[in-house]
């Protein structure tokens, strides 16, 4: 009785995520058929518009979707999950855990891994501007002399997206799905009453139509596929979001849903440009009834801000992985939701992405431009996901190189077809996300490396905490009333900021802790892991704080979980020490000396570490030094 009551519920609950999933998860992939059918016959390198031509490329766009998106993403890669989170950060930590007694091979998977959250940030950038100024261009299918409004509109639309983005997503985040269930529906009805004119395009989804225009036109094939690639971007947000809704929800809304509607609709481009190839300039939009044109673009206008606030808010989400995981600096982390940890704003990031965007909206104009830079962030992100999930099938699924490598060979050979066509486009745009992730990869690659040469330098000039504390007990200093909480990396050292402190003013608290926050390469530390409380010698306390890389560091509220080993505190008799380092470049380091100047500017202009871990600031002295590196 019990079963039958709770599967009601089970299934209402599994409805509302895949409800929710669509509205967040497929934003990216929903906004495609706006431009990516278009590209292949009215792009930068358009092919003629022939019966053979769009039955072969309409081939090619849903089989990719089947292959790419159904069979790799939503069968295989969503099993690999951390913990139950998704994402390349946890692709990564996965991988590594399988290597981690081999440091080459622990450096190479790094490397794709950071490589391949470069190329997401790179894909981040185009997104909104691809997208947005492709819904805005339909206006120009209504009325060709409001060309000279679509750059202004599109700025607006994005100024706007990226202004409301520090109220947070929640308020907006309600109207996501059903958005986009209507976006979908709509799609597959477009879809739908082409097909009624011309049936005979279903025949498209044989395979034999696609091998054949690819056979029969190599060079004009390449060139197609490099548009045919921008049917399928968005998956990786299919793996990217699965810790906010779950494998289940996100593969029953595709199969049941999206898919359909997505293949409908290209299918019904297919069917329009079949009827008059006069359409080819813009099928999406010259394939709807024209008493329905403003609506579309109207709806297309709400679905491609929806798609690219998925994409800011999975770069927020990234960022702070990457900072928990020590690939990039403290930044400004503000909560925009009491209830849902997940949801945050980090201004450094929203406005970096708003100037990035507008500068290429100003820069490419058009979407036919935009599309060259597009395909190949997305392609590389793809297989750089292919590479590390072989390893982590392999190893932590027990299946074998060789088992691995065949199922993600045939995923890479579709893959490094769809890199070599966008190859091709890397002088007409594609040039833009290569550069922008190079950036941000050299960024990534030089903090990680300073850090480890920083801490280097600090434990070659540190004191063991030991015999440290036996020679306080052999000359005591002077001890003063309260608690001194001391942030220090390495457990078993002594503080710099504590040996300042005892230099200068020659006292201690009668109570010192020495703080050690721990990141691992797991999503989640449960609270009962979250706190080791061990008590040292002369009132002195070791404390362990443990967080996962999607956990919300707040260094106070953990440290009311000391309670249970004896350990209280009372936050107006609290002190905490932070040691702030000044750091100074030098020629011959193990680091390149320009490197070692970039880490030092991110070093200095680093987020505090009071806000990161939401220390009180009037309860916070920070102490000097300087390190040479």
């Amino acid at each position: 009785m019990s079963h039958s009551a709770s599967s009601p519920d089970a299934g209402k609950r599994l409805a509302a995520l895949a409800l929710a999933a669509l509205g967040v998860v497929y934003g990216d992939i929903g906004t495609s058929p706006l431009y990516s059918f278009k590209e292949v016959f009215a792009g930068n390198h358009p092919i003629p518009v022939t019966p053979q031509n769009i039955y072969g490329s309409l081939s090619l766009f849903f089989w990719a979707l089947i292959i790419v998106v159904s069979v790799k993403y939503v069968i295989f890669i969503m099993r690999a999950d951390n913990r139950g989170e998704g994402g390349i950060m946890a692709l990564i930590a996965l991988a590594l855990h399988t290597v981690q007694d081999k440091p080459r091979q622990a450096r190479w998977i790094m490397i794709f891994g950071v490589l391949g959250a470069a190329m997401f940030y790179g894909d981040g950038m185009v997104t909104p501007a691809m997208s947005v100024l492709s819904a805005v261009e339909g206006l120009e299918v209504g009325a060709p002399a409001l060309h000279p409004f679509v750059l202004p509109l599109t700025l607006l639309v994005l100024f706007g997206l990226f202004f409301v983005q520090k109220n947070g997503s929640a308020v907006v985040g309600r109207l996501f799905g059903p958005v986009m269930l209507c976006w979908f529906s709509v799609l597959a009805l477009i879809g739908v009453r082409n097909i009624l004119l011309h049936p005979e395009i279903l025949a498209a989804f044989n395979p034999w139509y696609g091998i054949d225009f690819l056979l029969a036109n190599r060079a004009m094939g390449l060139l197609a596929m490099g548009n045919v690639v921008l049917a399928v971007t968005g998956a990786e947000a299919l793996y990217a979001d699965m810790g906010h809704f779950g494998r289940k929800p996100i593969s029953r809304a595709w199969f049941a849903f999206v898919l359909p509607a997505l293949v409908l609709n290209y299918a019904g481009q297919g069917a329009a440009l079949l009827a008059d190839a006069r359409v080819a300039d813009n099928p999406f939009f010259r394939s709807a009834p024209e008493w329905a044109l403003y609506p579309l673009i109207g709806l297309a206008t709400l679905a491609t801000v929806i798609a690219s606030q998925s994409v800011i808010s999975g770069a927020f989400s990234v960022t702070r992985q990457a900072m928990q995981l020590g690939f990039l600096p403290r930044m400004e982390v503000l909560h925009t939701n009491e209830k849902a940890q997940g949801q945050i704003y980090l201004p450094a990031v929203n406005w970096g992405l708003m100037v990035a965007v507008m500068v290429l909206v100003l820069g490419f104009q058009s979407s036919n431009n935009l599309a060259a830079a597009y395909g190949i962030a997305v392609t590389g992100d793809m297989v750089i996901t292919s590479i590390l999930a072989t390893v982590v099938v392999a190893k932590v699924w027990g299946w074998g190189w060789w088992r691995a490598g065949l199922l993600f060979s045939c995923f890479l050979s579709v893959e490094l077809v769809f890199l070599a066509a966008n190859i091709l486009k890397i002088p007409d745009g594609g040039w833009f996300p290569l550069v922008a992730g190079m950036v941000i990869f050299i960024l990534m690659t030089t903090w990680k490396r300073g850090r480890q040469l920083l801490d280097e330098r600090l434990r070659g000039e540190r004191l063991e905490l030991q015999p440290f504390l036996a020679a306080l007990q052999a000359s005591p200093p002077h001890r003063v009333a309260g608690t001194a909480v001391f942030f220090n990396a390495d457990p078993n050292g002594v503080p710099h900021a504590l040996l300042h402190n005892l230099m200068h003013n020659k006292v201690l608290h009668e109570r010192v802790v020495l703080l050690s926050v721990q990141f691992f390469d797991v999503p989640y530390v449960p609270d009962i892991d979250r706190v080791e409380v061990r008590a040292l010698t002369g009132n002195f306390w070791r404390v362990i704080v443990q967080y996962g890389f999607k956990d919300e560091p707040d260094v106070p509220q953990a440290l009311t979980m000391c309670a249970e080993a004896g350990l209280h505190f009372t936050a107006l008799e609290t002190s905490y020490f932070i040691g702030r380092a000044t750091l100074i470049p030098r020629l011959g380091s193990d680091m390149a000396f320009w490197r070692e100047k970039i880490f030092v500017a991110m070093f200095r202009n680093a987020g505090s570490a009071t806000s990161f871990f939401r220390v009180p600031s009037n309860r916070v002295v920070e102490l000097g030094t300087q390190v040479v590196l």
